[in-house]
């Protein structure tokens, strides 16, 4: 009999356990769909507004036949596109001048493709145009880049400058630039370099709203920018419909906070980018991976007119779980926990063994955790008065007890 009651608080004890574990979450998910030792979960968009910064405090939880809860690991990849940049070996062989211009001829070590050079010069402030020729034996030359625009301005409000040479794959053994000006450019260095871009999974992510207002006394453009939910951001592209030159420094922006106050809400943003709007490049503004719903965008226009700003595109990466399933469970998404620390599994040493193709599982609708609430023991006295009472008559009986000992004394 009292192996069994035993046996009963133990079970009621470690139900408890296991319903503690996930109690410790705000939110969780239910996922559909193991039928492998490997599956991969897609982060949803729901999820990012919810959990850390760092994505710590997320758990895969499962509830076995036996009602007993286990934890499955998990390796948690942001699945952006990766950069390798070869440096090529190569040698300048002759720097000439003529009505034309000045001329930089260089000569790679070996036979290989290019696709960007980066020039460096002494002079600070200029703004020349260029042409780049191939050639596999300095008697043919064939055109690479024609009027290609640099631009380098440095003052005491300005620091920007645009050197890069960006352009198809290009295989020739000899490389010559034409710089398109009377004055001596004062050439410095120059890099030469082979890129090539492994994919990621990138996510458009919808505007829900936009607004642009014009700050005429600090001479700015003001843009909000409003998403369905927070995610995570590595991008933001800009489009304006003028075809004439310019350059506006610009500042990003994300909402990180609100404060009641007696005129309303008042915001608090952080900075999370400063870069330049200009028509020599592609305005798209990287963001480093930050969750944010709301963006505000400051373009300063100095003496110039406001630019016509046409549309916007908001983009981030693919986050993903892969997870390990070894029992038979029902399984579910848990996060949301401030107090959480990152998990330490096993897997994440063995990244090399687990499967490449794997198939994603269904994240059902997320549900609120019903926290388990503390039954409250009621104090043995309410009142105060019972207290105070129970005190004085055990004080007139110790009292009693010591006039007693001293008259017998």
């Amino acid at each position: 009999m009292l192996t069994t009651r035993l046996s009963i608080a133990f079970f009621m004890g470690f139900s408890t356990f296991c319903s503690a574990q996930i109690d410790r979450y705000t939110y969780k998910s239910e996922l559909n769909g193991v039928t492998n030792t490997w599956h991969k979960i897609i982060v949803p968009n729901t999820v990012f507004g919810k959990v850390k910064s760092d994505f710590s405090d997320i758990r895969i939880y499962g509830i076995t036949p036996k009602n007993d809860t286990i934890e499955a690991p998990y390796v948690f990849n942001i699945l952006s596109e990766k950069l390798i940049n070869t440096k090529i070996a190569f040698n300048i062989i002759n720097t000439t001048k003529s009505e034309k211009g000045t001329y930089f001829t260089l000569q790679l070590d070996t036979e290989g493709s290019i696709n960007e050079i980066n020039l460096n010069f002494a002079i600070q402030n200029f703004d020349w145009k260029l042409d780049l020729e191939g050639s596999q034996n300095q008697q043919d030359w064939f055109t690479v880049l024609e009027d290609y625009r640099i631009l380098s301005i440095k003052n005491t409000t300005t620091d920007f400058k645009f050197t890069k040479l960006v352009f198809n794959d290009a295989k020739y053994r000899f490389f010559r630039v034409l710089i398109k000006d009377e004055s001596d450019p004062k050439f410095s260095s120059v890099q030469l370099l082979s890129r090539s871009i492994i994919a990621g999974n990138g996510v458009d992510y919808s505007i829900k709203s936009s607004a642009i207002s014009e700050d005429k006394n600090n001479r700015q453009t003001v843009i909000n920018l409003e998403l369905n939910d927070a995610v995570p951001l590595s991008h933001l592209g800009m489009s304006v419909s003028q075809t004439f030159d310019y350059y506006r420094p610009l500042k990003i922006e994300y909402r990180s906070d609100s404060t009641q106050t007696e005129k309303g809400v008042r915001y608090q943003y952080k900075t999370i980018a400063n870069s330049v709007l200009n028509s020599l490049e592609a305005n798209s503004f990287k963001l480093f991976n930050t969750i944010a719903k709301h963006l505000r965008v400051t373009v300063f226009n100095g003496d110039n007119q406001p630019l016509t700003i046409t549309g916007f595109n908001v983009k981030g990466y693919e986050h993903q779980l892969t997870a390990r399933f070894t029992k038979n469970a029902d399984y579910i998404l848990v996060y949301g926990n401030e107090l959480d620390r990152q998990p330490s599994y096993d897997i994440k040493k063995f990244v090399t063994k687990i499967p490449k193709e794997l198939t994603a599982l269904t994240v059902k609708k997320e549900i609120e955790i019903t926290k388990t609430k503390v039954r409250k023991i009621a104090p043995l006295f309410e009142n105060d008065f019972w207290l105070w009472g129970i005190i004085g008559v055990v004080i007139l009986v110790l009292g009693g007890f010591t006039l007693k000992m001293l008259k017998k004394a």
